[in-house]
């Protein structure tokens, strides 16, 4: 019992070893976080201070708020030192070679001045300093700018702000100043501004006056419970409630994207009651109350209520409820809006930007950690060595060296210890061999990336000309991970998809309206075109309630003020559709002429979005939160239904239904905004100066799943018919909204309006209370139709994700949108092959009956029935024995479903040669998550599948998908996507890429890497990574390499030594080895080395496989070349050895020194390790030829003017050795017969393998060297044929011959023999793809989707699984071979004993042939 309680502490302290953060050591804690109360202008009561002798005061620390000083930076003056180097001994070689240096101040252990050994560590934590102090002083000089940024605060007589505030951080001694460059400011003086609500004391600013005027203040000076004013195209200073605006309607305009990364504005109002305060004298003269909630990281819930007060102090007038509406939050900006007054509330730490601003994590690439035990090991070769050493010198001290031995010259005296003397010789061996730890690796790999990451920005392939962005590597130390991906995440909208939201479609009564032919002549669907049903809208828009009409009679009346059509915006154009609004302006009255106006009516008025007229042309321009808000506002005016714009709470519509210049109006009386929970939004609007003027109506949109369960009852057939064609929207790859609304009574309103006002205003629990409101309202609705918005894919994305499927990557696909859309995207993109099998995941808890568990484990019963899932433990409950199958769900009931593919039962489903794709929704996905063991089913599932679909996800899910894949398999993960919703999920990735698209840069700045484009990710991956990784992992292995040569040669001179840890070479070689005489390769091979070109990395995907494998990099690789420089140290140094000691190579007869001889091993040794790394070098350009000659002209040099120097000057070992070695024979002959002899088995190795055993790389730079124009991508030898096989278009005969079975055997799927005859009709193939809802048990098969009309005509690839081969091997009475651990698209593995393991095994054959083929061609010519 007490060793288990003593390996439990030790688990803790290691543990806690781990989790020790150095932040902590220098960062004070944050105050709890409390409700607060703010007075505003008047004094505070005296329970908020703490009383002290002498009548002293202050305000209790509860009661004292965060400064609005923030402190991004990590260092101070007084801190830098430390923390710096507490940091950077992190790292164990550091702290090994600090142990060293400090060894060597001891006499006993000292080799040479301890100042200069201890001066390469300097210079390496010197360096590394300087690097993180520049990066921590322009962290300094941000937060000075922004901290020095100038706001306009509220002074002068009858003002007063006693809140307390906490002290703000003295980040740099007083005296000391950070320059920071001044930007000009971008606003404009509220002076020179027109505004329709003037301010009246704009003369009041930073002037000296008692009364109340406007002071410049710094942010970091700002206090809760201030007066602040902000001008147009200003940043708020912190979280602010808006007292008054320049609008005459008390609204502001805001910019988020910093916020949320949206650039769409979002509008704010101020407090009802606080319009009045639009002057400095004003807020002077009225004193208010705030209650408010405890600042949370929440940026969707802000509770608090404002109360006035009077002289007395006493409450004035009831409460006022302030939330996120009417409240703006630091890190947004003001914008089309020229001033606003408001109130600070939340400052500094406290803000909602600062709580939500997490700091980024720290990611480490993998090659990184797997150098860890490399280092480890040489740590432990150097222990053994020092431990054999000091053995054996206490042993041959013992046995030859006798106590008092007079024949002994400086014999020790009497209490000499030879088991002492031992135990010195240990640490006098690690100061002689400390360079088997390379101390320069570090540093030299992070110039070497960074070099890097300037190749990857002036990449011009991955430059993008209409937004002027290059690539940019924000982590540069994580280059070489992008060669080793295995998993990406991506995001859809915005990341796939261009985010430009286009109005396609709409159904309006049971009839669709596609648009004209050139509107839609690019589509894909996935079904036919379901009937119009106009007849089965009467009952739904009904004869009593519908929204009136203004009716003309006869004709459609030319309307003077209609605007004219704004060209930069995408226009919707249907000729039925104005047909059909013409007939009923002209006085046809009929339901689906009601239907029309409904609808557009409510597409019109159901919005947030802002009319701007154009001071150009007169146009009006929509400015909406989302794109597709304004592109729905934008086709209903393109109807004819106009919105221009709101006066105070007056929405005004100009429609074809009214006369000349009439202009209908609705008073707004509530919007019910849209939540991701609601998923839907609506407004209350009362018709104004018409007989309609005490009608409430309520209109509404919002997805199809929340709509319709809302919906009247008799509305059961328009409701089918409306859903039919959602799935047929759904299908092309739209996005779809359901559109509908509901007349109120006005004493039902009134009723609830009362409700309203109290939820809006309660502290506790507002959220929900609202929601319970609103949600009693929003009940009772008639449906008017759907909308189909296109969310077009960017460039490129197709062949994308095709070629990255090639290279082996699983793609999984995080969307929000819906699952048939999602599905429909999922074909667009390649994702899905027309020939998959869908398998469908919508579920609930466990538990219930169709949780997503059930339907996870009838998809293994049925489509992975052999593969040994359900035997794991780990996918059953707890209460479940492994033994025991989960108890099947009950058979579901008839329920009306819709599924958007047309119901064809067949027993055939999963049989189809495409493979499997896992589409799985928000709802069953968070059902998996609560449970580890429905995880861990998800993920054998999804390791299954060539691809996972997961729709209706949040952030978070986002995030909680990608550390499943990471945690559990261990494998490297990308996330790729351009929003805030993606931040999450960037983060916490290995690898998180941003692209800078419509939703703002928030994911470009919290990524490792950006991106313009998707279509980039494959040149970042293919060629970046390739190239990264396999520079890097050669770089690293024969950095070792040389650094245990050098060592290798003093260890084997010990033996003549009597293993005292002597220096047989002049110590100053050694001092510059890592400096001077063995650096410039190594740097040259991280630098320029290049195993294959880009332009064949590109054409042949499969080539990525090497990475993804880890192939480059491992301890084997790295075994070899340990091997080899041993080798190499014994061949050097007993050759030359031998060779000296036969006789004497001086012409005087003298016998020679031991720096004389050992000066022949330097030199030998520098030249043959300059050129064994050449050697390893694939590329040679003129750069790796100065940088293999650059330590050999150097060490020849050095040693020539180092061997003059007189001892006059200074005392040297070798001086006089420019005489005796060059005229030396023997010192000839060593370097003749060493420097061939050490690299000859590599020589060997290189040779036999280039011409015996090829790999991709030896053939492909052959082929590319004789024939550098050749088309590698379509050349049916090479990149041809892979994507032949890869889309499954390869003739049987192609594949039947031996010359095919020998080229591709390892990294592609196994021929499919029979089922290759030709491409398949996906009409009347059985192999077509079918679709399986476990949450039904349907089936449906894929039938019409035409690839032909995809964007830019580009054709579906299609990926053959192993799983899918294996089945067909089984139809065909054959046995499958062993599953692949992560990849079931990945290559097959190959046999045991293949030589060729690593290969795609382009053999010789296939080189030659192609080779062969132009002079075949000539002669055939002549």
């Amino acid at each position: 019992m007490s060793s288990s309680v003593k390996t439990s502490k030790f688990r803790s302290f290691v543990q806690s070893v781990k989790d020790f953060d150095i932040a902590k050591l220098f960062s004070p804690a944050p105050a709890p976080q409390i409700p607060r109360t703010v007075y505003v202008n008047r004094p505070l009561p005296d329970s908020y201070y703490v009383h002290r002798r002498g009548g002293q005061r202050k305000v209790h620390k509860d009661h004292r708020y965060s400064s609005n000083q923030v402190v991004t930076s990590k260092y101070t003056i007084l801190t830098f030192l430390p923390r710096n180097l507490l940091e950077q001994f992190r790292r164990i070689a550091n702290i090994f070679f600090a142990f060293i240096c400090i060894l060597q101040f001891f006499p006993r252990f000292s080799t040479i001045s301890p100042g200069l050994v201890i001066l390469p560590l300097i210079i390496v934590l010197l360096v590394t300093a300087v690097k993180d102090g520049y990066e921590d002083v322009k962290r300094h000089q941000s937060d000075r700018k922004v901290n020095h940024t100038k706001v306009l605060v509220l002074e002068g007589e009858g003002y007063t702000n006693e809140n307390g505030m906490r002290s703000k951080s003295k980040t740099f001694t007083r005296g000391i100043k950070i320059p920071y460059r001044k930007k000009k400011s971008l606003h404009k003086d509220s002076s020179d501004s027109s505004t329709l609500k003037p301010p009246r004391d704009d003369d009041l600013v930073d002037v000296e006056t008692p009364k109340p005027h406007w002071r410049s203040t710094a942010w970091e000076d700002v206090r809760v419970g201030d007066f602040v004013k902000i001008r147009a195209d200003e940043p708020f200073p912190g979280d602010i409630i808006i007292c008054t605006t320049s609008d005459p309607e008390d609204v502001c305009f805001v910019e988020t994207k910093n916020l949320d990364g949206e650039t769409n504005l979002k509008s704010r109002k101020s407090v009802g009651s606080l319009g009045h305060l639009s002057s400095a004298e004003a807020c002077a003269k009225h004193a208010f109350r705030i209650d408010a909630d405890r600042p949370e990281t929440n940026m969707y819930r802000l509770n608090a209520k404002i109360t006035a007060l009077n002289e007395k102090g006493e409450d004035e007038g009831k409460a006022e409820p302030i939330d996120l509406n009417t409240v703006l939050l630091r890190g947004t900006v003001l914008r089309n809006t020229d001033w606003v007054i408001g109130i600070v509330l939340f400052t500094g730490g406290d803000t909602k930007i600062v709580l939500n601003s997490g700091g980024t994590p720290s990611k480490r690439s993998k090659l990184e950690r797997q150098m860890n035990p490399m280092v480890f090991i040489n740590l432990a070769l150097l222990a053994g060595v020092g431990v054999l050493t000091s053995v054996a010198s206490s042993t041959l001290e013992r046995r030859y060296v006798k106590q008092d031995g007079p024949w002994v010259y400086g014999e020790g005296p009497p209490d000499d210890n030879p088991s002492f003397n031992g135990f010195t010789t240990f640490f006098n061996a690690l100061i002689t061999f400390q360079n088997v730890v390379p101390i320069s690796l570090y540093i030299s790999i992070e110039f070497v990336r960074l070099c890097q990451a300037a190749f990857i920005y002036f990449d011009s392939e991955m430059y993008y000309e209409p937004a002027d962005q290059a690539a940019l590597s924000r982590s540069w130390n994580l280059g070489d991970d992008l060669g080793q991906i295995k998993f990406m995440v991506s995001d859809k909208t915005g990341t796939l998809t261009q985010n430009s939201m286009i109005f396609r479609k709409c159904s309006i009564g049971g009839k669709i309206y596609d648009g004209d032919a050139e509107e839609a002549e690019n589509e894909t669907q996935l079904r036919e075109r379901p009937a119009d049903a106009p007849d089965r809208a009467s009952a739904a828009i009904g004869e009593g309630y519908d929204i009136p009409l203004a009716m003309l009679p006869s004709g459609k009346a030319e309307s003077s003020n209609t605007p004219p059509v704004n060209p930069n915006v995408h226009h919707f154009h249907d000729t039925q559709l104005f047909e059909d609004i013409e007939r009923s302006a002209t006085g046809e009255s009929s339901a689906h002429a009601r239907a029309l106006n409904a609808f557009m009516t409510t597409l019109a008025l159901c919005h947030t979005a802002i009319a701007g007229v154009s001071e150009e042309d007169g146009s009006i321009t929509y400015k909406a939160q989302s794109p597709d808000e304004s592109a729905l506002v934008q086709a209903a005016a393109d109807s004819g239904f106009i919105f221009l714009g709101k006066e105070k709470d007056v929405l005004r519509l100009k429609t074809p239904f009214l006369e000349g210049d009439t202009v209908e109006e609705y008073e707004l009386l509530h919007v019910l905004d849209f939540t991701s929970a609601r998923k839907r939004m609506s407004v209350i609007v009362r018709r104004v100066d018409s007989e309609d003027s005490k009608r409430v109506f309520l209109l509404c949109k919002g997805a199809d799943s929340v709509i319709i369960e809302r919906l009247k009852n008799g509305q059961n057939e328009f409701t089918k018919t409306t859903e039919e064609h959602l799935e047929y929207f759904a299908s092309s790859g739209l996005r779809t909204l359901c559109l509908a609304y509901k007349v109120i009574p006005e004493d039902e309103y009134e009723e609830w309006a009362r409700r309203y006002h109290d939820a809006t205003i309660a502290m506790d629990d507002r959220e929900e209370m609202i929601e319970k409101v609103s949600d009693e309202m929003e009940r009772g609705f008639r449906l008017l139709g759907a909308t189909a918005i296109e969310d077009k894919l960017q460039d490129g994305v197709p062949e994308a994700i095709a070629d990255i499927k090639r290279a082996g990557i699983k793609v999984w696909v995080a969307t929000g949108d819906k699952l048939e859309t999602a599905i429909s995207i999922g074909y667009s993109t390649n994702l899905i092959a027309p020939d998959s099998n869908l398998i469908v995941v919508r579920g609930g808890k466990f538990g219930q009956e169709h949780s997503a568990y059930d339907q996870m484990v009838k998809a293994v019963e049925q489509f992975f029935p052999d593969q040994g899932i359900l035997d794991l433990e780990e996918v059953h409950p707890p209460e479940l024995h492994t033994s025991e199958k989960p108890p099947a769900s009950p058979r579901p009931g008839v329920r009306r479903v819709a599924t958007g593919l047309s119901e064809i039962l067949d027993e055939d489903n999963g049989k189809k040669s495409g493979g499997f794709v896992l589409v799985i929704d928000g709802v069953a996905l968070s059902h998996s998550f609560e449970e580890a063991f429905s995880k861990q089913l998800l993920l054998q599932i999804g390791l299954r599948c060539e691809a996972v679909i997961c729709c209706r996800v949040s952030p978070l899910q986002k995030a909680q998908l990608v550390h499943m894949i990471k945690d559990n398999l261990k494998v490297l993960t990308l996330a790729i996507g351009d929003g805030a919703n993606d931040v999450s999920m960037i983060q916490a990735a290995d690898i998180g890429v941003g692209i800078s698209g419509e939703e703002g840069l928030q994911a470009v700045n919290s990524s490792d890497y950006a991106i313009a484009q998707f279509k980039f990710i494959k040149r970042l991956l293919l060629v970046h990574g390739h190239w990264t990784y396999a520079r890097n992992a050669n770089m690293i292995g024969n950095f070792f390499y040389k650094n245990l040569v050098i060592v290798a040669v003093l260890f084997w001179f010990q033996i003549y030594c009597a293993w005292s840890t002597t220096y047989v070479v002049d110590y100053t070689y050694l001092l510059f080895w890592n400096v001077f005489w063995s650096l410039a390769p190594v740097i040259a091979i991280g630098i320029f080395d290049r195993n294959v070109d880009d332009d064949v990395l590109m054409s042949i995907p499969e080539l990525y496989r090497y990475g993804r494998e880890g192939t480059h990099f491992g301890l084997i690789m790295f075994s070899w070349y340990m091997l080899d420089a041993i080798f190499q140290g014994a061949l050097v140094f007993f050759v030359i050895t031998f060779s000296y000691s036969l006789t004497t190579s001086r012409a005087d007869g003298y016998g020679i020194a031991m720096y004389e001889y050992s000066a022949t091993m330097v030199l030998a040794t520098v030249m043959i390790v300059n050129l064994f790394n050449g050697l390893n070098t694939a590329a040679w350009t003129w750069w790796v030829f100065f940088a293999v000659s650059f330590g050999i002209v150097l060490v020849w040099a050095f040693t020539a003017i180092y061997s003059t120097i007189r001892p006059g000057w200074f005392v040297t070992s070798s001086y006089g050795n420019y005489h005796l070695l060059f005229r030396s024979v023997d010192f000839w002959f060593g370097l003749l017969l060493t420097i061939p002899l050490a690299l000859l088995p590599r020589y060997l190795y290189h040779s036999v393998r280039f011409i015996f055993y090829p790999n991709d790389f030896d053939i492909l730079r052959w082929i590319k060297k004789n024939e550098p124009n050749k088309d590698f991508a379509h050349d049916p030898a090479l990149g041809g044929k892979l994507k032949a096989r890869h889309d499954g278009t390869q003739g049987q005969e192609e594949e039947g011959g031996d010359d095919d079975r020998r080229s591709f055997t390892s990294s592609l799927h196994p021929p499919r023999r029979s089922f290759q005859s030709s491409r398949p009709n996906l009409r009347e193939d059985w192999r077509s793809g079918s679709r399986t809802d476990m949450s039904t048990g349907r089936t449906e098969f894929n039938r019409g989707f035409n690839f032909s009309a995809e964007e830019g005509g580009i054709a579906i690839r299609r990926t053959q699984t192993n799983l899918s081969e294996r089945y067909l091997q089984r139809l065909g009475g054959q046995k499958g071979g062993t599953n692949h651990p992560y990849m079931s698209s990945a290559p097959a593995l190959p046999k045991v004993g293949d030589s060729r393991r690593h290969s795609l095994s382009i053999t010789a054959s296939t080189m030659l042939k192609s080779l062969r083929r132009p002079k075949e061609d000539e002669q055939q010519q002549q």
